[in-house]
């Protein structure tokens, strides 16, 4: 279990963030047109997991348009900004920014990614959404670069996370 924090006050996160040279659990989780998508439908590709709270927040959509703009540049790399927004939600903040450069996956019938990937906020009025962390995993699912975000408020390291990709 993680502590972090939320405009100062602890939270408690369930499950065990996953750490750098382990494997990355499998998943499968929901796309924009309600099919789901899985971790191995990004085999052979390099990826970062941007994983925030909600949508509807300034901060989580910082991150999507930072990674939008980064994803644009990265060769065999797919970026997936992953919360527990309604994938009508993700569509709706994608269309109304230009976002084309990111996949937006949705935990609405992936719960178990929460616990699995040890971002499950269990304590706070943010219970029951993710926190913030981003994870970058090789083609084959190792991960390289892991970060759970000590204030949810606060902005992941970005250019952390890219130098993961080489």
């Amino acid at each position: 279990m993680s502590n972090v924090t939320f405009h100062g006050n602890p939270v408690q996160v369930g499950g065990q963030f996953p750490q750098v040279g382990s494997q990355a659990p499998a998943f499968k989780l929901v796309a924009g047109d309600l099919s789901e998508k899985a971790l191995a439908d990004f085999a052979g590709k390099r990826k970062v997991l941007n994983i925030f709270p909600s949508i509807d927040t300034g901060v989580c959509q910082a991150s999507v348009r930072h990674f939008n703009k980064d994803a644009a540049a990265l060769d065999n790399a797919a970026v997936l900004c992953i919360s527990a927004d309604l994938p009508f939600a993700q569509g709706r903040f994608c269309g109304a920014e230009g976002i084309s450069n990111v996949t937006m996956l949705s935990t609405m019938r992936g719960r178990e990614f929460l616990k699995d990937y040890g971002v499950a906020i269990e304590t706070s009025p943010l219970a029951g959404l993710a926190a913030r962390a981003v994870l970058v995993l090789d083609e084959n699912n190792k991960i390289l670069h892991a970060q759970m975000v000590p204030e949810i408020g606060q902005e992941p390291d970005y250019a952390a996370a890219l130098a993961a990709l080489g």
